[in-house]
Order: C-alpha cells, then structure tokens, then sequence
C-alpha cells in the first residue's frame, strides 16, 4: 500500500497542480499551512529513522562524508550555474540556489530500495545531510546568492532548527524507544508526507498562477538539467572513486533528490512566492524522474549490483580517496588565519 501510493506521487503531484492552476483561489488560502505541512513531513521522515541507522557513519565514514560533500558541492554549484546560464531573475535564481543547498529528499530512500541501491547508506546520508542543513543550507545559500539578494543567516537558521531539526529529531526518538508499541501505525506516516507535500505543491501553483505562463519554459529545462546533472553526476564521481554499485547507486539518488519541501518553505518565508517555484516544480519532477531511474536500475541484471573485490582496484579506489579528503584538509588549513 505504502510502496503504490509512493510510486503514484508524481501523478498525484501532477492532479494537485491541475486542479490548483484551474482553480487557484481555495489553495492560495492555504498558504500559511505550508511550514506546518513541512514540520508534519520532517517528523514523519524522523519516524523511520532509529538511533542505529547512524552507525554506518562510524563503520565506513569516507563513504558517507563522500556522500554528504557530493550533497553540498555539487547541487549548489549545478543551481548556479544552470541560473547564470539561463539568466534567470534574481530571486528564481535564488530559489533555484536555495534547492540546490537543501538536503537529500524524504523520498529518496524508497527509491533507493526500488532501485536495489544500498538502503542503508541511503537512509544514513538522508538523515546526516539534514541534520547538517541546519547550517550547510543558510550558508550555502548565503555564499551563491548573499552579494544579490539578502539572506538572513541567522533566521533561516532558526527556522531550519524549528522546521527540521526539532521534528526529526522526536520522530526519530519516538521511533527508537515506543517504535515497537506502536507497530504498523508508523506506516502511516508515508502516506502522510505523500499528501502533505502534494497540497504544498498545490499551494505554490496556485500562489504563482499568473507567472507561470510567463517564466515556465526557463524553469522548467532548469529543474530537468539540475535533477539531471545530479543523479549522472552523483553515479559517475562514486563509480570513479571506486564505490560499488549498489553504494553508487543510493549517493546519484540522494545527490540528485533534493528535500524540495524544504527550499518551497524558506523560499516563502524569506524571499518571495516566485522563488518557491523552483522547489516545487522540483518536487514534481525528482519524483517522476527517481522512479523512472529505479525502474531501469531494478531490471538489470543482479550481477552488476555484486560489490567489486579485485584487490588491486580496492586499494586503488581507498587511496584515491584517502588522496581526496587529505587535498580537502590541507586547503581548509590554508584558509585559517
């Protein structure tokens, strides 16, 4: 049930949006339900989680830390350079940024395991990557965006610690200690974030109705390049460093999912209506996309997911990695005064 529902979101997503452009009035009322419907998704997001799912970041921390710094590197830099090249204005720009510098989607974990992706890895960079968006996404967003349009580090990120952190944070708590009391009630939580964010795209459709005729050709090929670059991008730098299949299948997924609920919610609250666009035609699309990527991934054939153990490349692929992290650390040092 929770798997079809998951799998007919972009669909859903696409009715919500229909029904929203037709009929705007009753959803532009909704607008300040949208940070409430964001809180609902980060908590139902922290019921799936357990205390446990961080252990793999102490049992292989180069593979997650990859993962998370593909997270933050590349999706921000792709945002900017895909708004220079379009020209978009300032604040589609920044709306596009603001994507780009958000954490792994809520649904990505699902499509890494229709995918037959490393599950575990998947889950540990979603959660890791939005506990460090509390500050990654402010000064992310800051650094691309900070010379053109304002940003209020500090309140965005007090709203991330509220909106984000706070209800993962007692999902993921309540899962770990009464998860098995409450049984197949947490199931329902899924579903939920199906259909809080259907009716946050809905909203954001309706709020920017009479622009959409006129800048949705330009964003649109933006969100398709960004969601694009993402997942080949993520897929071809882990295959490059030596990663299996499996663990490069869940980093392209999580790269390329981007937790667009989020950049909807700050976009509104701290820029305008139109530099919400981009999260949630993101929305629509990453879905859409994710599930068509993990539908080709799942039939093929299951030799190519068998983990590499030739030796030689196994001690290759860890150097290269080693060699990464230790340029990382010596620039770092450099630019401490």
């Amino acid at each position: 049930m929770i798997n079809r529902i998951t799998t007919l979101f972009p669909l859903l997503a696409l009715m919500g949006a229909g029904l929203a452009y037709q009929y705007p009035e009753p959803w532009v009322s909704l607008k300040p339900a949208i940070v409430p419907l964001l809180g609902l998704i980060m908590f139902g997001m922290g019921m799936t989680l357990k205390a446990h799912d961080f252990m793999l970041i102490f049992k292989q921390p180069q593979v997650v830390a990859t993962g998370v710094l593909l997270q933050f590197l590349l999706m921000p830099f792709i945002a900017w350079i895909i708004s220079a090249l379009f020209g978009l204005p300032p604040y589609l720009a920044a709306g596009m940024i603001l994507l780009g510098c958000s954490p792994g989607g809520t649904a990505s974990n699902v499509v890494c395991y229709l995918a037959r992706g490393d599950v575990a890895l998947s889950i540990t960079l979603t959660a890791t990557s939005t506990l460090l968006s509390v500050f990654a996404t402010p000064f992310l967003t800051w650094l691309y965006v900070g010379e053109q349009i304002p940003v209020p580090v500090t309140d965005m990120l007090q709203s991330i610690l509220t909106i984000v952190l706070l209800p993962v944070t007692l999902g993921l708590m309540i899962n770990t200690f009464f998860g098995q009391r409450l049984g197949k009630l947490t199931d329902i939580f899924p579903i939920l974030s199906v259909f809080a964010i259907v009716l946050i795209i809905a909203i954001i459709v309706a709020i920017n109705r009479d622009k959409l005729t006129l800048i949705a050709p330009a964003i649109t090929l933006s969100i398709l390049l960004h969601n694009g670059l993402g997942l080949a991008s993520g897929y071809g730098l882990t295959q490059l460093l030596g990663f299996n299949p499996r663990q490069a299948r869940a980093v392209a997924i999580e790269v390329g999912m981007q937790n667009s609920g989020l950049a909807v919610a700050l976009a509104l609250k701290y820029f305008t209506p139109q530099a919400a666009l981009p999260g949630a035609l993101f929305s629509i699309w990453h879905n859409l996309s994710g599930s068509l990527l993990a539908y080709y991934w799942s039939r093929r054939p299951r030799g190519s997911l068998k983990a590499e153990n030739h030796p030689i490349r196994k001690k290759a692929s860890t150097s290269l990695i080693s060699r990464l992290w230790a340029i990382l650390g010596k620039l770092l040092k450099k630019r401490r005064p």
